[in-house]
């Protein structure tokens, strides 16, 4: 069976180029339909993605379960990741985008198999900027919704905004074999609107990320992880509980720096 149908490169090129509010692409019919269908079918259930992945229950991520570890794919996810690190495909990406020396990331920090359960959300971010391990800069976003069933009034959008978060210029709904590949930038606010499907149903999508080991030309060399803003109407959110997070995690962090140089003092 194949998977990548074939790009219109030249079309897709140009619609890059002159999106708003920043560079991206939104591409319909991403893969063979029968492939799409296969892959959406052999995700694990919400429990059993918890097992394998990770679970997210802070302000800015609720709800959200991600698995990153290759091995724990089922065949066809597999096939999937295989397809969108291939150097034809990354060949493809640098055409349209114009991003010369595109890399997939084998580790799939951050990336892989998502689920979103009922009352979970995504806060609008931007994303890290840096792989620190391999010394990398983030430079692509690739999102591939496969949900064969998703009624618009569930929510689950993915919002594309401005560098202010003052407006959301696009609102995608996550329907079955749609691919949104947008520039990963200080720009690129995006999120995921709040997610009230029922019980039994999850939103879902796999994820990769595109890096080069040259900085963009943009890049004023620092490097941070994801960075959170509050939409308009969350005030609250934006004044008292994101503060209230950062200060939280800082904190934890902090203290683990502690424990660390402590046994390093004294010994186990």
């Amino acid at each position: 069976m194949s998977t990548l149908r074939p790009l219109d490169l030249e079309r897709l090129r140009h619609e890059f180029k002159t999106a708003r509010p920043f560079p991206f692409i939104k591409i319909d019919d991403f893969l063979d339909p029968d492939f799409a269908r296969e892959v959406a079918a052999s995700y694990p259930s919400y429990e059993a993605a918890s097992k394998l992945g990770k679970g997210f229950e802070s302000a800015n991520e609720h709800l959200k379960v991600q698995v990153t570890d290759s091995a724990q794919f089922p065949p066809a996810v597999r096939r999937l990741h295989d397809a969108l690190a291939s150097q034809e495909f990354l060949d493809a990406l640098s055409f349209i985008t114009g991003i010369p020396g595109l890399l997939a990331d084998e580790s799939m920090v951050g990336g892989g198999m998502h689920q979103t359960g009922p009352r979970g959300r995504l806060d609008v971010h931007i994303d890290f900027n840096y792989l620190r391990e391999k010394q990398l800069h983030r430079r692509l976003n690739i999102l591939i919704y496969l949900n064969p069933v998703w009624d618009r009034a569930w929510g689950g959008s993915v919002e594309l905004w401005d560098p202010e978060v003052k407006v959301c210029h696009q609102s995608l709904e996550p329907i079955l074999n749609r691919c949104v590949i947008f520039e990963t930038s200080e720009i690129s606010f995006h999120g995921v609107e709040a997610v009230t499907c029922p019980p039994n149903t999850t939103r879902k999508s796999f994820a990769g990320y595109y890096y080069t080991a040259e900085a963009p030309t943009s890049w004023n060399g620092t490097t941070h992880d994801t960075v959170f803003r509050a939409r308009p109407n969350e005030r609250v959110k934006g004044w008292v509980v994101m503060p209230l997070e950062r200060f939280g995690k800082g904190w934890k962090s902090s203290m683990r720096t502690l424990k660390q140089s402590a046994k390093r003092i004294i010994g186990p």
